[in-house]
């Protein structure tokens, strides 16, 4: 694959949505350790060694999906899909990305996983610390290109501060929306060389955007009126689930009390079933929000199995699609201004802030203070972060060798 110059944007090269679908699929297949690692690992394929994309041009669409209910992982992973391939390319990403963890928790569902409870394995103890590694490496990188002088330091430092003080999901929201407003107001316009390379143009149309938000307040609104004067199980099924990809901001780990009260408290699902499911989420690869599917096939009643999975899963990811779409084409001609420049500036610098919040927790303190063996764990983070930024492995391929070596020493 060809790698486009500095003169020639990205943009300018799309792909085929055969690409998009195996890159996909190998980060489906091996990020592990939760949103914000996901994060990393797509900066890691696609700024770094593909090139699809500027750092400026990740972080602004990193910042929009932080803003949007739902997944932000997955929704970054359908923007990008989108960008290289159109609409093909954004499902391929969202599927081959998701249907790995799907699939597994779904056979877990059906009880052909025996393994019993897999977070204190050796071998997941090892993918934690790699996660921990990728992020760290993210961080460094980010920082070094969205926050290289005091000001931008400053607000980064600013947003690590406020998220960590007050770790509740609006908050997250709120740091970058801060960020925005004090750098509107305080960095400086020549600060920022905005250049082709940094443009992330999608080809939707607006009237096509406004179809699909209106599709999804829609959806939103009518699905619990359906089920009010149908009683339909299938409906009550995906009202549910599509519900809690709509209204969740903070992404998967704030979903679960929402998902908790609605199926163990509406009877769906057995509270054991669910701490079980939730359990094996930890220990696959891919977005926590395929914790839907595992709920879908574990429904005690209609519709459950293949069928009820397949609903949950569609149900909980259609919100992040619509909303992926329908803003955008509005959020690419917003950026392009001067004023909103200025704020985005703040904004990348809030969400080099936000990454390094997470890297102490949840994304360290999981990963190397709460396994067997901090001091072995913490070992195979530095071996980790040494190959990625000295010897220039692969992500995927640092992830394989420690589950390998968690496996052997963990």
């Amino acid at each position: 694959m060809s790698v486009p110059s500095p003169e020639q944007p990205a943009q300018q090269h799309p792909g085929t949505v055969g690409e998009v679908f195996l890159v996909f699929l190998r980060l489906g297949l091996t990020s592990f350790g939760g949103p914000v690692a996901h994060l990393a690992f797509f900066r890691e394929a696609f700024v770094e060694r593909r090139r699809w994309l500027s750092e400026k041009a990740y972080a602004d669409v990193v910042a929009l999906c932080q803003f949007l209910p739902g997944p932000a992982s997955s929704q970054v992973g359908m923007a990008l899909g989108l960008q290289r391939a159109g609409y093909p390319g954004m499902f391929a990403a969202w599927f081959s990305f998701t249907m790995p963890s799907v699939l597994l928790l779904v056979a877990f569902a059906y009880g052909v996983a025996h393994a019993g409870d897999l977070t204190d394995a050796g071998w997941v103890s090892g993918l934690k610390a790699a996660a921990v590694a990728v992020v760290a490496h993210a961080v460094l990188g980010m920082a070094k290109s969205l926050a290289p002088d005091a000001p931008r330091a400053t607000l980064a430092v600013f947003a690590t501060i406020i998220v960590l003080l007050l770790p509740q999901p609006f908050v997250l929201a709120g740091a970058i929306a801060a960020t925005g407003f004090i750098g509107l107001i305080w960095l400086r316009p020549e600060a920022e060389q905005q250049s082709a390379e940094d443009a992330f143009t999608v080809r939707v149309s607006k009237k096509c955007a406004g179809v699909c938000l209106g599709l999804f307040a829609v959806l939103l609104a009518g699905l619990p009126l359906l089920v009010a004067l149908t009683g339909n199980a299938y409906l009550t099924l995906a009202d549910l689930f599509y519900r809690a990809g709509s209204l969740v901001f903070g992404g998967g780990h704030v979903v679960l009390p929402l998902l908790q009260a609605e199926t163990v408290s509406g009877g769906l699902v057995e509270p054991d079933t669910f701490l079980a499911g939730y359990g094996a989420a930890q220990a696959v690869p891919g977005p926590l929000f395929t914790f839907a599917g595992f709920l879908g096939a574990s429904t005690t009643g209609a519709p459950g199995g293949l069928t009820g999975a397949v609903i949950a899963t569609v149900a909980i990811f259609l919100p992040a699609g619509l909303l992926v779409v329908g803003a955008l084409p509005f959020w690419e001609s917003l950026r392009g201004h001067a004023l909103a420049r200025r704020a985005l500036m703040g904004v990348n610098a809030g969400v080099v802030g936000i990454l390094a919040a997470a890297l102490y927790t949840p994304v360290f303190t999981v990963g190397v203070l709460e396994v067997r063996n901090p001091a072995l764990a913490l070992c195979l983070v530095v071996a980790a972060f040494v190959a990625l930024t000295s010897w220039r492995v692969p992500a995927w391929a640092v992830v394989i060798a420690a589950g390998l070596l968690g496996w052997l020493l963990l």
